[in-house]
């Protein structure tokens, strides 16, 4: 692969926010994410969870 040094002109030029870009979307989508988990926990009759650290929840 070869290099080449940008001049003033191209470096001006280029524009950056693909990283802020992709992480709103990631933030997005692990929001969401999280809303369907504790919704399903939410409405469900019965069930289990256990979480790191020895809690254990159990509902009816």
């Amino acid at each position: 692969m070869k290099y080449e040094l940008m001049t003033q002109e191209e470096l001006e030029n280029e524009v950056a926010g693909a990283a802020v870009t992709l992480t709103a979307v990631m933030a997005v989508l692990a929001t969401a994410v999280l809303a369907v988990i504790v919704y399903k926990l939410f409405i469900s009759k019965k069930g289990t969870a256990q979480v790191p650290g020895g809690w254990k929840f159990t509902w009816n």
